[in-house]
Formats: C-alpha cells, structure tokens, sequence
C-alpha cells in the first residue's frame, strides 16, 4: 500500500485550496491534473525562501500561485 506524508495545498490571502482546483487548468500539470511534483520538489515553479526554519516548504507556480508542502 503507497502511503503519502505530505499533502501540497494552494495558499491565497484567505484560504488553503487543493491543487486539483486550481491546477486543472493549468497546461503544466500533470495528466491527473495535479502539480508536478517528484522527487520532493515542485517541478512546475520556483521554491520561496523560508522566513522561518519552522515553515513549510513553498514554491511559487508559473501561474503564480503559492504552494506550500505540508507534511
């Protein structure tokens, strides 16, 4: 059985989204419409630079949205 440990979430100003909300329509997605992420990293953007070492990882998409890993 495959088993995740994270979850990748869009942050907006007032609202955590899940990414096959957003990235369905983007032509950078995968075939299911979700980001592409492999090997622990966002292939479809750039990472952020932590404020803290306390954050989550976060990546800014080339449709310019946030996207943080939470695990």
């Amino acid at each position: 059985m495959y088993r995740r440990d994270w979850m990748l979430v869009i942050v907006m100003e007032e609202q955590i989204l899940a990414p096959q909300h957003v990235c369905q329509s983007c032509l950078l997605a995968d075939q299911s419409g979700q980001p592409r992420w492999r090997g622990g990293q966002l292939r479809c953007g750039r990472a952020i630079r932590k404020l803290t070492d306390g954050q989550p990882d976060q990546y800014q998409c080339l449709m310019g949205f946030r996207i943080a890993n939470i695990e």
